[in-house]
């Protein structure tokens, strides 16, 4: 698979999630454990172009894949929706922070404009409940990002 633009084959078993791999072998800690079932999104890395939570796909399954965490996502923060997400003051504890930014730059790469409904959609949790400035977050970024290429319906 290809991490953050770089070739890397873990030597681990094929049955650890991809989460534990990013972490433990190659010292991404930005990817965050939360709940280790799909619930909290706080693991969310892109894969192929679609926001995962890694805690749920296993080193096995990823073979040719492309991945992108948040250290790989922009490394001097340039990204639209990290700029979005200081500019708003989204971070609260920050524990979601990366999830959530992974999730919402894989839906903006999808949408330009997403819709009330996709982002209702995000599977993503904050515990702190800055959702409104989250929200405000997301409108900036998808008004400053580059536009998505269209969808054909």
């Amino acid at each position: 698979m290809t991490v953050n633009g770089e070739a890397v084959e873990y030597r681990l078993d094929p049955d650890t999630p991809l989460l534990w791999a990013l972490r433990d072998a190659s010292n991404l800690t930005g990817t965050k454990y939360g709940c280790d079932s799909r619930d909290c999104g706080a693991c969310t890395v892109i894969i192929d172009g679609r926001a995962v939570p890694s805690c749920s796909v296993t080193l096995r399954e990823l073979d040719g894949a492309q991945v992108t965490t948040i250290e790989g996502l922009s490394p001097d923060r340039s990204h639209p929706v990290q700029q979005a997400w200081l500019a708003e003051q989204a971070t609260m504890c920050g524990y979601c922070e990366p999830g959530f930014i992974m999730a919402i730059a894989a839906l903006l790469q999808a949408s330009a404009t997403p819709s009330d409904e996709q982002i209702a959609a995000l599977p993503n949790i904050c515990r702190c409940g800055a959702y409104p400035r989250i929200r405000k977050a997301i409108a900036r970024a998808a008004a400053t990002a580059p536009a998505a290429p269209q969808q054909q319906s």
